[in-house]
């Protein structure tokens, strides 16, 4: 079978984070190259729409204001024409406003799906081309005195035109060809330089208005653009809401699986391993009587070696699936800190002089009692010394130090002289069931469960956990329990007194005065 490689393990993860921001890429490139295509300006078609859609909001609040714009200026051209002219002229007027009104109002009724883009840009440009021919009327005032006004009244119309029409540029265009055309159309009739200069003046205005319409263009495509991306990644956060929703549900299954499942499995587990546990201490002490062959009683005393670690690996694993799930309960006592750990190194003692360790303790012995759960207390420091004790060559010194922290707390602190843990591998001998480079070369047992049920039981606590180790300098794991554990001494109870009390001869009692 070939080896588990890193790019293995990833995939079994899912992609990583930069695949994941390279697909998101390639299907937003993949999408904007299909709307484009779909489009008719080389625009993203939604764009197409908004960008009509705008166009038409401003022509259908613009409707009436223009209306009684061309009344006005139609009543002015009076002075220079007949009432009957300037009575046609501003009907034409109010009825090409009224009509882009609504043409506009009819467009935004319609369903944005159904609307045919093509066609109705078509059609806001022929509208367009005849609002302004209306406009450009205003050239049959003939009237030399009338050309100042004429000159003015078209800088006007241009500048409301292509503002208005910014949105469609091809309608901002056709709008301002008619009155390009009309003003050029004065010097037909007149080649004097004041009219001349004026013509000039009202088409160079007219082509800076085409250019400040194309950056309100610009401008309005920037904001959709942003706006797009904007609804774009509050799409994605919603999707990726609901599938981080999905995750915890089925995080949350799983752990409630596995909460039963070590919930029976323990039970199921612990039952045959007490009877193994039990009927191999029988044959291995021989209580029945001895052994037809002497490795029967190597044979027990290994089962019982090993249902004892499967024991203690149930127990482990229970007990750290507990702290995880947040159910581990603390049976909270006064207890003395450095009286629990010298019980737990006269526990480690007989291994550790098996393989000639030696210990120094600097232990304060006048440490206040801790408020805290003993089982937990006794069960941090005995992991931590059976790591000490378990990677620690022969002949090798085990520190052990119980005192104050700077803020008021209590700590413990063990440190061994092994070969030490590299910086890469904290990590992961923090982790469950992990398990450094140096336990899995020595073949040391050991679950990996240890460190991580310690750090578990500290912060329940409330505590402090550190572990600091580099190679060939050994190992030293610092657990400090804050100031709020520590019991401080109970003042004395003042108590007046009792008054004793009297009895007299004929059994009566009384209290003396």
């Amino acid at each position: 079978m070939s080896d588990l490689t890193a790019e293995m393990v990833q995939r079994g993860r899912g992609p990583s984070s930069e695949e994941v921001a390279r697909r998101r890429e390639v299907a937003r490139g993949v999408r904007s190259v299909r709307e484009k295509l779909t489009s008719t300006s080389g625009l993203e078609r939604a764009f197409d729409y908004e960008l009509i859609r705008i166009y038409a909001e401003y022509r259908s609040g613009s409707g009436l204001p223009q209306a009684l714009l061309g009344l006005a200026v139609a009543g002015a051209s009076a002075f220079w024409v007949s009432p009957v002219i300037a009575a046609t002229w501003a009907l034409c007027l109010v009825a090409a406003a009224l009509l882009s009104m609504a043409l506009s109002r009819r467009f935004l009724n319609q369903d944005a799906d159904a609307v045919p883009v093509r066609a109705w840009r078509r059609l806001f440009m022929a509208a367009e081309v005849l609002q302004s021919s209306s406009w450009a009327m205003m050239i049959l005032i003939g009237a030399p005195s009338a050309r100042t006004f004429v000159l003015f009244g078209l800088v006007i119309v241009a500048a409301v035109a292509t503002m208005m029409a910014a949105t469609l540029p091809g309608a901002a265009m056709a709008a301002m060809i008619p009155l390009t055309l009309a003003a050029g159309s004065l010097l037909v009739f007149s080649h004097d330089m004041d009219t001349v200069i004026l013509v000039t003046m009202v088409i160079g205005s007219q082509v800076f208005f085409m250019g400040l319409a194309r950056r309100v263009y610009a401008s309005t495509l920037g904001a959709l653009q942003s706006q797009a991306e904007k609804d774009a990644i509050f799409g994605e956060l919603e999707q990726a809401k609901i599938n981080s929703d999905e995750a915890r549900r089925r995080a949350e299954e799983a752990n409630l699986a596995k909460s039963r499942f070590l919930a029976t499995m323990s039970h199921e587990l612990r039952t045959p391993l007490n009877a193994i546990l039990g009927f191999s201490e029988v044959m291995k002490n021989e209580v029945f009587g001895p052994h037809a062959a002497p490795s029967y009683g190597e044979y027990a005393t290994d089962i019982h070696d090993s249902g004892m670690h499967l024991l203690n690996l149930i127990n482990e694993i229970l007990d750290l699936s507990r702290i995880e799930a947040g159910r581990y309960e603390l049976s909270e006592e006064a207890v003395h800190l450095a009286h629990a750990v010298d019980e737990c190194r006269h526990m480690v003692a007989l291994r550790a002089r098996s393989k000639g360790h030696s210990f120094h303790e600097l232990v304060d012995d006048s440490l206040p009692r801790l408020w805290a759960d003993e089982r937990a207390l006794r069960q941090i420091v005995l992991n931590l010394l059976s790591n000490a004790v378990k990677f620690t060559p022969p002949g090798g010194e085990i520190t052990i130090k119980v005192g104050w922290t700077s803020s008021g707390g209590q700590y413990v602190a063990v440190k061994d002289s092994g070969p030490g843990i590299p910086e890469d591998e904290l990590g992961t001998v923090m982790s469950s069931f992990g398990r450094g480079s140096l336990a899995i070369k020595t073949a040391e047992q050991g679950s990996g469960l240890g460190l991580p049920i310690v750090k578990g039981l500290v912060d329940l606590h409330g505590g402090h956990f550190e572990l600091r180790s580099k190679p060939r300098e050994g190992t030293e794991v610092i657990v400090t329990f804050p100031a709020s554990r520590v019991m401080d001494t109970l003042p004395a109870m003042d108590l007046e007194p009792e008054t004793p009390l009297i009895t007299d001869r004929r059994g009566a009692t009384a209290r003396a005065a």
